[in-house]
């Protein structure tokens, strides 16, 4: 079985400035890395989405708006967070589209997705449109049940506010805890509303969260309760900055840490779609998305040496670890209050 990696140079165009931390040359990295680790068994040229894509997680104003450049303030551009940038709609066609593209595959990958803040009527957190909904929007036309799991570091609010009343998506967002980072969002006691109450699951998590407590928390919460709810299909949005050297976050995951997780995902669903996401840290960033795309291909790279390293630098904050961990128990304890009527953790 072969898995998609959707990609063109394309991608690079997307460029909020040079000052922004969301650097497009993290992709190429990604690309180069592992065309390096003869990994490429499955390249597909990226296509721009349509108008009419976008309007599946858009109003037409909104479209509109960032199609001609009028306006923009009053939707949230012009921020440090999402300035305006040249090719902006252009450049946004080409990660929506490539999104979209993954449907057509049993396993494939876009590592210029996951823009995952972005709303209806408003850009947020470096995203323009939401290429996570539109996805799954997509999806929905051919599924009944779509697992979404997000391990980025930030909330993935925008798509818990897409299906928060949606019964046939099963939202789980693992982030560090909302008053610690932005967007500020993502408590235990977000659960859905309507007929979606309950597939809206949030597992916040304190600064120095390491991979045993991570994974810990996965095994517990994650695992349980996708087997239960047994989706056709999973979306990943696998944001690294969760990583204990991004410079946006207070995570401590390492590359083993992530590794671990993203095998555990690889056993969830034979259907498997990655998005990329967050990641600021030009060194880490290519690493794990090679590794993840390794994972999906079930044709591992040994980067045991750096993950090694990485794993006794994490070491020196146990202390900052134990009160992570006691946070942690905190969370469990009350997201099994929460959801315990919908699921069994």
């Amino acid at each position: 079985m072969k898995t998609a990696f959707i990609y063109t140079e394309n991608f690079m165009k997307y460029d909020l400035g040079k000052n922004h931390p969301l650097k497009p040359v993290r992709l190429k990295k990604t690309y180069d890395m592992i065309v390096k680790y003869d990994l490429l068994d499955f390249y597909v040229e990226g296509k721009p989405a349509s108008e009419e894509d976008l309007s599946l997680a858009h109003s037409k104003e909104y479209i509109e708006a960032v199609k001609t450049g009028k306006d923009l303030e009053i939707y949230g551009f012009g921020t440090v967070d999402n300035p305006v940038f040249d090719n902006m709609f252009e450049s946004s066609l080409y990660y929506v589209g490539a999104s979209i593209q993954c449907a057509d595959y049993h396993r494939a990958f876009n590592i210029s997705g996951g823009l995952h803040h972005a709303k209806r009527n408003k850009a947020s957190g470096f995203c323009v449109f939401n290429d996570c909904v539109i996805l799954i929007k997509k999806l929905l036309q051919k599924y009944r049940r779509i697992g979404y799991i997000d391990i980025d570091a930030h909330h993935g609010d925008g798509v818990q506010e897409a299906f928060y009343s949606d019964p046939r998506v099963l939202f789980v967002s693992m982030h560090e805890a909302g008053k610690f980072l932005f967007p500020g969002t993502g408590d235990t006691a977000e659960i859905g509303t309507g007929e979606g109450k309950g597939t809206t699951v949030n597992i916040p998590l304190a600064p120095f969260t390491s991979d045993d407590i991570y994974l810990d928390m996965f095994e517990r919460i994650v695992i349980p309760i996708m087997e239960e709810f047994k989706p056709e299909l999973i979306v990943t949005q696998l944001g690294i900055d969760a990583h204990y050297l991004d410079p946006l976050s207070h995570l401590s995951l390492s590359l083993k840490g992530y590794r671990e997780i993203l095998i555990r995902m690889e056993k969830l669903s034979e259907r498997w779609i990655g998005l990329g996401g967050g990641g600021y840290n030009i060194e880490t960033v290519p690493r794990a998305w090679t590794l993840a795309y390794s994972i999906m291909r079930k044709k591992e790279i040994d980067f045991s040496k750096i993950w090694e390293e990485e794993v006794a630098e994490i070491k020196k904050y146990e202390s900052l670890i134990q009160n992570a961990r006691s946070f942690a128990e905190s969370t469990y304890r009350s997201l099994k209050a929460e959801i315990s009527e919908y699921f069994s953790i």
